[in-house]
């Protein structure tokens, strides 16, 4: 799959909680989670974010709990695709359930800045930066993990390969 849009940055251990504060989690809705995403560390994000922007962000992205809600909030916000230097485990598993892709690559992150608008080839893991002219490798998914995303989770997974 191919995703373009602005670039969103963000630094290291951005856990669950700044994604979506515990007190929005009396809901699963997923418009109502993309309401309040990242509203702790960047108040405005909910309302600036277009359909196919890319969070990028430094390591272990993701961490703390292991609730879905957090790469949910995410996708529903309308950004297409994550790139981080790293991300917590639960978290990357989370996000590839819902069929959100999300892509590790050092260099990426500390290359682009916010607001850099973006194209990423998730299935060649081909990152380039169309502001910069630059161009960056993030490891490909294996091809059953873009199935998976391709389908739109885990559940669009199960239902394909069902028939």
């Amino acid at each position: 799959m191919i995703f373009k849009g602005k670039a969103w940055t963000f630094k290291d251990n951005i856990d669950t909680d700044v994604i979506i504060p515990a007190r929005y989690l009396n809901t699963t809705d997923p418009k109502e989670l993309a309401a309040h995403c990242m509203e702790d560390v960047e108040p405005e994000f909910s309302k600036k974010v277009a359909e196919g922007d890319i969070i990028v962000a430094g390591k272990n992205f993701g961490c703390g709990s292991s609730r879905e809600h957090a790469p949910l909030a995410i996708k529903s916000s309308g950004v297409s695709c994550v790139v981080a230097k790293s991300f917590a485990r639960i978290f990357y598993r989370n996000s590839i359930n819902i069929g959100l892709p999300i892509l590790e690559c050092e260099e990426c992150v500390d290359e682009v800045s916010a607001g850099d608008e973006l194209e990423i080839d998730t299935d060649k893991g081909v990152i380039s930066n169309l502001t910069t002219g630059k161009t960056y490798k993030a490891k490909a998914f294996p091809e059953f993990i873009s199935e998976i995303i391709n389908a739109g989770g885990l559940l669009g997974y199960a239902k394909k390969v069902g028939k």
